[in-house]
């Protein structure tokens, strides 16, 4: 599965959203910090294990937004 995660830098830090799961959104002061906080979400939001592996993409960055590519098997491996 693939699904992009949009990072806009503001005056005050970051903002994350991603599209494709509504309210999927959160902010912090550091980008880094950010991108682990959407992570988490994204798993929540999919009912995905904590440890399922997640690969971040960078595909492009347009001004002050940033767009990665969240890649990932979302069905279980051991079936």
């Amino acid at each position: 599965m693939v699904l992009d995660l949009i990072i806009t830098k503001n005056v005050d830090g970051y903002s994350a959203e991603v599209p494709s799961l509504k309210g999927c959104e959160s902010w912090a002061h550091n980008e880094d910090v950010l991108i682990e906080k959407i992570l988490e979400l994204v798993r929540f939001y999919l009912k995905l294990p904590n440890n399922k592996k997640i690969i971040i993409d960078k595909a492009r960055k347009v001004g002050n937004i940033t767009v990665y590519k969240l890649v990932f098997d979302k069905y279980d491996e051991r079936i």
